[in-house]
């Protein structure tokens, strides 16, 4: 393989979500990519314990889904979507909604999670102004919950770091506790036992407001960037009772759950619960071409529905919204998922990797590990007066040792790609064992 030169100056690009002057002077390199494994720029082999950024859920370098987009590019590259249409455009919302839960009929194309939700808000704040119920404009979110990073997002999110440096976020919004419980929970495998009532501060927050008020409630069925909080027996359940009872709209944000994470297609799929709308993105595509997407009921697109046909109902939308090679990407995604049985493969590998995740219990630092589907979590003690550093260290050991995982806080994140083998779940959690008792 010619691996690509390093570049000689790493100064110009400003990057995301990154320590970026500790990088430039250590760089980490990946240079090519297949199956579970990243490369290095020195040719190490590096398993992917994240499945990337939560998205390649079918792992790197499918044939299926490179051959559609290879064949696309070629075709047809580019397309409008604002009065416009391109064949696979159709031929993806079809088949894409035809493995969501049943009754969500309709798909709206963005190009990443943070688009999805900012629509998902939009769409609710629509649906009860064409409904005559033009007073519901308050959005209700989660603490800790996370939305991505546009005003919209940011502003039902919970992330107090990624909040802090941009002052006022959108008016109307509140929030919920988060449903983490330390001291009843710490060490549970699946859904905890304890916390159902916290869903019950929906009920506060309605009294506060006024439920005639309020537009939508949006969580997570369950959290993952803030480190993997697994939702209590009965609490996503009690959160649809409260809307139900108020005329408040479900969103469930599905950008990590989506596309077989938990063991099923969907989170919804897993808990029995059907939110209104959900919205999608990362495993969309097997993040190789940026993409998002909405899902609604035909309740909600059908309100939109009305008045002279030549209006636009619905006034939102991106340039790139149904890419040609998006969409194509999207069906060689689906294609792969199908072929390999991803969707629900996540649930035949469950207890497996529950076990190994909860061999970690008793070593330096752990206090505590929780799992559902092919997640898993591994909080770690703070050092005193230094928080994050002692994830962001063992993140530094656990590269170095050949293995990719992800921090958020002092929480180790673990989401493999679905193709995961068990051989890879034992070098996965035997390497991470060794870094964790080097851990100072």
């Amino acid at each position: 393989m010619n691996v690509p030169p390093r570049p000689n100056d790493l100064a110009s690009f400003w990057m995301p979500f990154t320590a970026n002057r500790q990088f430039k002077k250590a760089p980490r390199m990946f240079v090519a990519a297949d199956g579970m494994h990243y490369t290095t720029d020195d040719g190490r082999k590096v398993l992917d314990g994240t499945a990337g950024l939560w998205c390649c859920n079918a792992g790197h370098n499918r044939p299926k889904i490179v051959e559609a987009i290879r064949q696309q590019a070629g075709e047809l590259d580019y397309a409008p979507a604002f009065q416009m249409g391109h064949p696979k455009a159709f031929e993806f919302a079809n088949r894409v909604t035809a493995i969501a839960p049943e009754g969500f009929d309709h798909v709206f194309f963005t190009n990443s999670g943070s688009e999805s939700v900012d629509t998902a808000l939009k769409m609710a704040l629509a649906y009860h102004r064409v409904r005559g119920e033009a007073q519901r404009v308050r959005l209700i979110g989660r603490e800790r919950g996370y939305h991505g990073i546009n005003f919209g997002g940011m502003s039902v999110g919970g992330i107090a770091g990624n909040r802090k440096m941009f002052g006022v976020m959108l008016p109307g919004v509140d929030h919920i506790r988060h449903t983490h419980d330390l001291a009843r929970n710490a060490f549970t495998r699946g859904e905890p036992e304890f916390g159902v009532e916290f869903a019950d501060e929906l009920e506060r927050v309605c009294a506060l407001h006024d439920p005639s008020t309020i537009a939508a409630v949006i969580v997570e069925p369950m959290a993952g960037s803030t480190g993997v909080l697994i939702p209590p027996k009965g609490y996503l359940q009690r959160l649809r009772e409260i809307c139900d009872k108020h005329g408040i709209l479900l969103i469930f944000d599905e950008v990590i759950t989506g596309f077989g994470r938990l063991g099923t297609p969907f989170a919804s799929d897993r808990f029995g619960v059907k939110p209104d709308l959900f919205t999608a993105a990362k495993g969309l595509t097997n993040g190789v071409v940026p993409m998002g997407a909405v899902f609604t009921t035909s309740k909600i697109h059908d309100a939109f529905m009305t008045g002279p046909e030549h209006l636009i109902e619905f006034a939102h939308g991106y340039t790139y919204s149904a890419n040609p090679i998006a969409c194509a990407a999207g069906l060689g995604t689906l294609d792969t998922y199908a072929e390999d049985g991803l969707l629900t493969r996540g649930a035949e590998l469950e207890s497996y990797w529950a076990d190994a995740l909860h061999s970690l219990k008793g070593l330096p630092h752990v206090i505590d590990l929780r799992n559902l589907g092919l997640i898993g979590a591994i909080e770690l003690e703070p050092i005193a007066g230094q928080p994050t550093k002692r994830a962001f260290d063992i993140f530094l050991d656990a590269y170095q040792s050949g293995i990719l995982i992800r921090t958020t806080g002092d929480i180790i994140a673990l989401s493999p790609p679905l193709i995961i083998e068990k051989a890879q779940i034992d070098e996965l959690f035997g390497k991470l064992a060794e870094v964790l008792k080097r851990a100072a």
